[in-house]
């Protein structure tokens, strides 16, 4: 059985801690992060997005999101 992107999407976050949209896309071709991460909210898990910003190839700052589970507390 092939295992769906969100649940690659999720022991992502699991084993590495985050996951930005570069990472679902290098890891296993996921082009649409937010939506799977969209997905997993639904169905209850709580997890939370920041922005980020860096340098691309040609000096211009980019934002991305990184998502993470949210702390307990």
């Amino acid at each position: 059985m092939r295992e769906s992107q969100c649940n690659k999407v999720l022991h992502f976050i699991e084993t590495e801690g985050s996951i930005t949209p570069l990472d679902a896309l290098r890891e296993f071709g996921c082009m649409r992060l937010a939506s799977r991460v969209s997905d997993l909210k639904r169905k209850g898990y709580p997890i939370t997005r920041e922005m980020e910003s860096a340098k691309n190839r040609y000096g211009e700052t980019v934002r991305y999101a990184r998502y993470r589970m949210e702390a307990a507390e």
